[in-house]
């Protein structure tokens, strides 16, 4: 009774600040939280469902998930009968993972008629076609293939690929069977494309034309490329190579080998790209041997690989004005978080391993003033000592208390993560 004396815009207002899963357990309290959550449509913006047999579900699960305007689905085991269900109960679903499908499924695509985004995962079956794609070529905007045996010829998925010209985000990784000589081809049919994650496992020297001419004609613009992500890379690479890509703003490696070679191709790209604001690297060479060619531009920074505290003096150095760092080293963290505050006045984001870390050192990121965000990467804890083999992967009352303390010294204005942010579209390798 004491809830239903509060008006409804104040319930909706703090209902906007919980995460999807209290906002569903808060439904399951009572019918009038369950009446205001459902008829609220803007409470549920990006909400993403996992879904398989669809046989379990009722119209009441139905009809809840269209009044939410669901508009992002991940779907296992899919089937012909799957599809045509999805297409008739969610009339606004603009975005699909289909995991673990078969072919003749795949085919059956095109009843999606408001499908822009699509991601085909962990395939039961090998692909021998891509014709499937052309029904949709006016309509994707984002494609993914990852775990996906492909059988064609790579001419014909190049010519299938290259016909969805409204295409803006294209992830292709696979185990190296796939070879295709440049990608030159593909970017230059797709205008519009910003975002491309490609697994590099079969070249070894990048040839001149890779992403396009080395030397583009007078008046031709560049690459509209803005995101670029490379799996699985340990390629030569030469500055001439990489000139169509002068106007890149995110890079992202992910090397092939943890024991790196004896030369560092990434003091070749960050020397190549002078517009660069987002680098992600994973594994490869320690920090060390490419810190000193960080572009003064550097925004945000991914770092997982080896590095000494040390080094993070010299991104300090060469990044001045970093915002975002994700630090995940291959060693201890301990030792570098009271590093932060001084090194990184400027961040607004940051992303770290708590386990080993001091009380009194992690609560000192209260000095960072521009700080709104930590999201804590290893959520899990072993209650009992006498058994370290029983792991509980949520926060420990360790961590909610480190939690509590931080968010009340600085007034509420940092909110802490302890949990996943996965888009469900995305897939495994990264």
């Amino acid at each position: 009774m004491a809830a239903l004396r509060l008006p409804a815009e104040l319930w909706l207002r703090i209902f906007s600040y919980l995460p999807w899963r209290d906002k569903l357990r808060m439904r399951c309290t009572c019918s009038h939280f369950r009446s205001l959550l459902d008829d609220s449509s803007a409470l549920w913006r990006g909400f993403s469902v996992l879904l398989q047999d669809l046989s379990r579900y009722n119209r009441r699960f139905w009809r809840s998930l269209a009044r939410w305007q669901v508009r992002v689905v991940r779907l296992r085991a899919a089937g012909k009968k799957d599809l045509q269900l999805l297409c008739s109960r969610l009339p606004l679903l603009d975005a699909l993972c289909l995991d673990r499908w078969m072919e003749r499924e795949v085919r059956e695509l095109q009843v999606l008629g408001r499908l822009q985004r699509l991601s085909l995962t962990s395939g039961c079956t090998p692909l021998s076609k891509l014709d499937f794609l052309v029904p949709l070529s006016d309509q994707l905007t984002q494609l993914t293939l990852c775990n996906v045996q492909l059988t064609c010829p790579p001419a014909h998925l190049l010519a299938a690929v290259t016909q969805l010209r409204r295409l803006t985000s294209l992830q292709l990784h696979h185990d190296g069977s796939l070879r295709i000589r440049t990608l030159c081809g593909v970017l230059g049919h797709l205008s519009q494309l910003r975002h491309l994650s490609w697994t590099m496992i079969t070249y070894k020297t990048l040839p001149q034309d890779f992403f396009g001419p080395a030397h583009l004609p007078d008046g031709a613009a560049a690459l509209q490329l803005s995101h670029l992500q490379l799996l699985n890379y340990d390629a030569v690479v030469t500055q001439d190579v990489l000139q169509p890509l002068s106007r890149l703003q995110s890079l992202s490696v992910l090397h092939l080998y943890s024991v790196p070679g004896p030369t560092c191709h990434l003091q070749t790209w960050l020397t190549s790209l002078p517009e660069l604001s987002c680098l992600s690297v994973h594994g490869g060479h320690p920090l060390a041997a490419y810190a000193d060619f960080l572009p003064p531009s550097l925004l945000s920074l991914t770092l997982s690989v080896d590095l000494q505290p040390e080094d993070l003096q010299v991104v300090s150095a060469r990044a001045p004005g970093l915002e975002h760092l994700h630090l995940e080293p291959w060693g201890s963290s301990s030792s570098l978080i009271k590093l932060l505050p001084r090194l990184f006045p400027h961040l607004k984001t940051l992303a770290i391993r708590h386990h080993g870390v001091s009380e009194e050192d992690f609560l000192l990121l209260q000095e960072l003033k521009h700080l709104h965000t930590v999201e804590i990467l290893d959520v899990y804890h072993r209650p009992n000592p006498k058994e370290p083999s029983w792991v509980l992967y949520e926060p420990s009352p360790h961590l909610l208390q480190l939690t509590c303390k931080l968010e009340e010294h600085t007034n509420r204005r940092v909110q802490v993560i302890t949990y996943s942010r996965k888009n469900v579209l995305s897939c495994d390798c990264t």
